[in-house]
């Protein structure tokens, strides 16, 4: 393993040539949705060492996705923890990831059913059909992960249908590897959402990043946990599952030629985040169009001891490996992958 001066002095070499002259910095391309947490990149009050970060800001994380699994078009990106460590596990990932976490999110409040389906508690979602914007999404593993490992739900017999929440179509581009064991999958072939889907009763129940619509508008249309914060929080408090639903991947090309972008984006993310949480805790003037957001602060001390959004591989290890674990459970990988060996060194 290469040690913090090996970074160094790649840094060195990067910014200066042979003859001692300045030499200009690495230009790097940057996809990722413009989060409070990724603004000081943005702005350019953060600037990595030795990088020149073209930040390219995209909102919707699926499009870059299927970009970078389809096309490998921005040397670092936003991207899929769970799409990752699958690709890393079968050997077809031509990237390497760093541990800042661009979107961690909890998932219990995003399970919603329809009242005339007989779901009265989470065992009854056990045969039947439930619509996900993508099977293989990270939010989906997580949800499933937790019904199954927390709340007893058997999953074996439950028929999925596939596509966009609240729109018609699929839910992107996605490129995605087989799944290694078989499972009871369609893709929407009406011109309906799943919201719609599930107002009308031709599913039963709904699950992923978002909600639908239809549960401002419909009373049959509700949560499987009213009480979601409780458990969300239960959850972490026993068992430090905080779901990461998105890493930042580096083209392996480019760490391998320039090893030091690791460590100098990693330190660059840090920086970033600071700026924001700072910001998040002035309240002197409120910035967020958030009512209760003094309450919300007072959670985060109290939950997170003041840092709700952890980077780094020690302070998420549980949650990763109740990723990798889920995915073996669910049929995306053969056997688990050591929660270190998925990140490169960042010496932060």
């Amino acid at each position: 393993m290469r040690g913090f001066s090996g970074c160094v002095l790649d840094l060195m070499t990067q910014q200066k040539g042979e003859d001692g002259t300045a030499m200009s910095k690495l230009q790097l391309s940057f996809a990722c949705a413009l989060y409070d947490r990724m603004l000081a990149l943005y702005t350019g009050e953060v600037k990595p060492d030795g990088i020149d970060l073209n930040f390219i800001p995209i909102d919707e994380p699926r499009p870059i996705f299927d970009r970078m699994s389809g096309g490998q078009e921005f040397d670092v990106a936003e991207y899929s923890s769970s799409e990752f460590i699958q690709r890393f596990a079968n050997r077809e990932c031509p990237f390497v990831a760093i541990p800042v976490f661009p979107s961690i999110a909890f998932r219990l409040g995003f399970i919603a059913i329809n009242r005339k389906s007989g779901i009265k508690s989470p065992k009854d979602l056990a045969g039947k059909r439930i619509g996900v914007p993508l099977y293989t999404m990270t939010a989906a593993i997580f949800i499933n992960g937790i019904l199954k490992n927390e709340f007893g739900v058997d999953l074996s017999k439950v028929h999925w249908v596939q596509s966009a929440m609240n729109t018609s179509g699929s839910h992107g581009q996605p490129t995605v590897l087989p799944l290694l064991k078989k499972i009871s999958v369609e893709d929407n072939a009406t011109q309906k959402t799943l919201g719609q889907l599930l107002a009308e009763g031709a599913i039963d129940a709904t699950l992923g990043t978002s909600l639908p619509n239809e549960i401002r508008s419909n009373p049959d249309v509700v949560r499987l946990f009213p009480n979601y914060v409780e458990l969300d929080k239960d959850l972490y408090k026993r068992k430090k599952i905080y779901p990461i639903m998105h890493l930042v991947a580096i083209k392996k090309s480019i760490y391998e030629r320039y090893p030091f972008v690791a460590t100098s984006l990693y330190d660059a993310f840090v920086k970033s985040k600071k700026i924001a949480l700072d910001k998040l805790f002035n309240l002197r003037a409120v910035r967020y169009m958030t009512p209760f957001l003094m309450r919300e602060i007072d959670d985060i001390w109290e939950v997170f001891n003041g840092d709700p959004w952890p980077y780094g591989v020690e302070p998420n290890r549980q949650t990763l490996e109740a990723l990798v674990h889920y995915q073996q459970d669910l049929g995306l990988i053969d056997k688990p992958v050591k929660i270190d060996d998925l990140f490169v060194p960042t010496y932060g």
